[in-house]
């Protein structure tokens, strides 16, 4: 199936915009800054609108884009260029003289002014949230629930606004399509998203602390999820401090007992008090599958490169008793000494127990032993029949990518999940 990248989500959806105000006004009226004032506020409303409708987690959404890693990557660019296009209809008058312009709700004056204001303030208020990296991730969640309402203000300043766009106009079907679908969006993941989306309760039954991490393996209680090797699950745990879902990779395959593992790390907040706190017994939800990385269909040799807890789906892959031709797998363990978990023991015998090489990268992608032992397959095999998967940190991919390029392997041969999509 074609997916979308995330830049042609945004782009898409504010060229659709731009074409459906240009539909609506003369053609006299094209080139002035009122058109393209008029243009981007509709252009903004519908990205905050196809926003809300990515942070829905529905599958269809996700399936559309190719993984949640890439909708919550559009979702963030989405709010940037919102803001962006916003800006310029704040400054900017959107009326023309020869336009008929009319409001589709009548209001006072001094409400429409204020919705006007309030919109713009409200738009800038959830981009700066969530872009902000040290708000601690209790306060972020429960700030963030706000942008569903949020966005119903910037509707009702689209609706008292007087504009040459009426309901049943090209423009008008537009954004009240997108605006309906975006409410539901919004109402959905705040109001029924805990009760009705795929989940399984769970209870822990057994921690296994490492340096700074933790290995948590869940038994459902009742029926747990089903899942592909390699997807990821939000796990909330019904703990003070703990209940906001929050994303993790899947670190096992599925068993008939339908225990499930994690890998976490303490690397914010929310993660350091999960690995200090997880005791055996707590009972938690698991919100699951998401995710579509997965092993290529061909290949003449697989190169599997973890970044410390980025080995997660690559032990859910080792563990798969449905796997096949994993002879023809490498798998490069990087980490940092002192800081490896599982350790390379573990690693090793699971990686014999299944015939895959494992190379321990204890120094980083420019090692001798990475280096190395990526070149010889490059030239063991025809380099463009060398299929890469990776999961780790972006600077460890960027790296990994360099090398690939020297060595001839096609960059199409890289497939990945963003690490980190907060």
């Amino acid at each position: 199936m074609k997916v979308l990248k995330p830049w042609q989500t945004v782009a898409i959806t504010v060229a659709v915009s731009f074409l459906l105000v240009l539909w609506d006004v003369p053609t006299s009226t094209w080139v002035t800054s009122a058109t393209l004032s008029l243009a981007s506020g509709v252009a903004a409303l519908a990205l905050m609108a196809t926003s809300a409708i990515l942070a829905s987690r529905w599958a269809w959404v996700e399936r559309l884009l190719g993984g949640l890693d890439r909708v919550y990557l559009a979702h963030k660019w989405m709010g940037v260029w919102a803001l962006g296009l916003a800006s310029y209809h704040m400054i900017f008058k959107a009326e023309l003289g020869v336009w008929e312009v009319e409001p589709i709700l009548e209001i006072s004056k001094y409400w429409t002014r204020l919705l006007r204001q309030t919109s713009f303030v409200a738009l800038m208020f959830i981009i700066l949230l969530a872009l902000n990296r040290k708000i601690p991730y209790h306060l972020w969640r429960g700030w963030h629930k706000l942008s569903g309402p949020l966005f119903v203000v910037v509707i009702l300043h689209w609706l008292t606004f007087k504009s040459p766009i009426v309901l049943n106009d090209p423009a008008g079907l537009w954004l009240g399509a997108l605006s309906i679908l975006g409410v539901s969006a919004a109402a959905w993941k705040l109001l029924l998203y805990p009760y009705f989306a795929r989940h399984g309760e769970y209870e822990v039954v057994k921690v296994s602390p490492g340096a700074g991490a933790v290995r948590l393996s869940l038994a459902p209680v009742g029926g747990g999820v089903t899942f592909q090797p390699g997807q990821f699950g939000f796990l909330r745990l019904k703990e003070e401090g703990l209940r906001e879902p929050h994303p993790f990779t899947i670190a096992s395959a599925n068993q008939e007992s339908g225990a499930v593992e994690f890998f976490i790390r303490g690397l914010g907040d929310y993660t350091r008090k999960l690995v200090s706190e997880s005791r055996v017994g707590m009972r938690a939800d698991i919100y699951a599958p998401h995710g579509h990385f997965t092993r290529p269909e061909r290949a003449s040799h697989e190169v599997w490169v973890a970044g410390g807890v980025g080995i997660s789906p690559f032990i859910s892959w080792l563990q798969d008793p449905e796997a096949e031709s994993l002879e023809r797998v490498t798998l490069f363990y990087c980490y940092t000494l002192g800081r490896e978990f599982p350790s390379v023991e573990t690693l090793q015998t699971q990686a014999d127990a299944r015939g895959v090489e494992l190379v321990p990268v204890p120094t980083g992608p420019n090692s001798v032993a990475f280096r190395e032992r990526l070149a010889e397959i490059a030239h063991d095999v025809p380099a463009d029949s060398v299929e890469v998967r990776f999961c780790g940190p972006q600077g460890l991919k960027e790296a990994v990518s360099q090398q690939m390029e020297e060595l001839g392997i096609p960059r199409r041969n890289l497939a990945y999940e963003y690490f980190d999509f907060r």
